[in-house]
Parts: structure tokens; C-alpha cells; sequence
């Protein structure tokens, strides 16, 4: 349950080397529960915080980028420790390094960001429960619908930076 005032807050891998620092509040956090996040995380689903890429310092040992396969098709770069191998945040290709998905789990106080949604519902876990009133739909979700006004404008201002990213993927570049 974070505020304004909570922020920045900090996170990292379990054995210290990548530590990270959040600048500012999310822009949104997902909690999805598609099979794919499942069999990569190796849980009930993941966590995770979308926030542009510039609002999060390295302030220990960079990360290693690996890519990684995803159910688009269009792959995923997930940031791990070099040396326990903890997974800190993904890129995906629909916004790029424009973007993080910093996962929850890693920041030192996981307890500040709830979902602001559950995702992909239809293959959640049949035991987890949602609590009532929380957003969640079977799938994805229209943006304007889900997302407050602020984060909204939020990616209005980073929108130039998705988009040339996305052209420079259809040029091969």
C-alpha cells in the first residue's frame, strides 16, 4: 500500500549484488496468472510493477540481460544476478528498455505495491483466490478502462520512445 511518500524504495536479488532503486511510484502492477508466467516463475503467477525504465536506478552490479522465449512469440529480456540468478525485472517487446516490469518479490518491502489488477483469470490457479472487488479479468485488459489518469499521462510521455522503439524492430535494427 504505498504512497507518494513511499517512494524511492529499493529492491535486489537474494545474494545483494543487483540492487535497484525505484524512483517513483509504478505506473501500474500487474498480477497475471497466464500459464506462461506460471511456468516461469515457477508459481501461481507473477508480480509485477510497470514503471518507465528511467525511474529505476542501478545502484549495485548490473544485471545480466538474458532473452528469454514468451507466449507472443515476441520474446522477453529478463534482468538477472550474474550470481544467484534471481530474476529482477523483464523487458518485453511491446514498450522495450522503454519499460520495466520490475518483479515485486525482489523490492526489500514487497508489501507496499498491491495488484492494481489480476490478468489472464481464466488459467488462474484454482485455489488461489481473488479477493472480492479486485479487479481481474479472464485475459487482458483495455488500459483506459483499468488505468488511473496519472499513469495514463505517464505513458503519453513515454509513448515516442515506445513507438521508435517498435519502428526500429520492424526495420531489423
Amino acid at each position: 500500500m504505498a504512497s507518494v511518500n513511499s517512494f524511492p524504495i529499493e529492491g535486489g536479488c537474494n545474494c545483494k549484488a543487483v540492487r535497484y532503486r525505484m524512483e517513483s511510484s509504478p505506473i501500474f502492477v500487474h498480477c497475471c496468472h497466464c500459464r506462461w508466467c506460471q511456468r516461469e516463475t515457477g508459481a501461481s503467477f507473477a508480480l509485477n510493477a510497470m514503471i518507465e525504465a528511467d525511474r529505476v536506478t542501478n545502484i549495485g552490479l548490473e544485471p545480466e540481460v538474458v532473452n528469454t522465449p514468451s507466449e507472443s512469440g515476441l520474446g522477453q529480456k529478463i534482468a538477472r544476478c550474474p550470481k544467484c540468478r534471481i530474476a529482477v525485472w523483464s523487458n518485453y517487446a511491446g514498450s522495450g528498455p522503454v519499460v520495466k516490469f520490475v518483479r515485486v518479490g525482489t523490492l526489500d518491502n514487497p508489501d507496499l505495491l498491491l495488484p492494481d489488477i489480476h490478468i489472464f483469470t481464466q488459467s488462474k490457479q484454482p485455489w488461489v483466490v481473488i479477493q472480492s472487488g479486485a479487479p481481474s479479468v479472464p485475459e487482458y485488459y483495455e488500459r483506459e478502462k483499468y488505468w488511473p489518469a496519472e499513469s495514463l499521462a505517464r505513458r503519453q510521455k513515454i509513448l515516442p520512445a515506445i513507438e521508435a522503439y517498435q519502428a526500429a524492430l520492424k526495420r531489423g535494427a
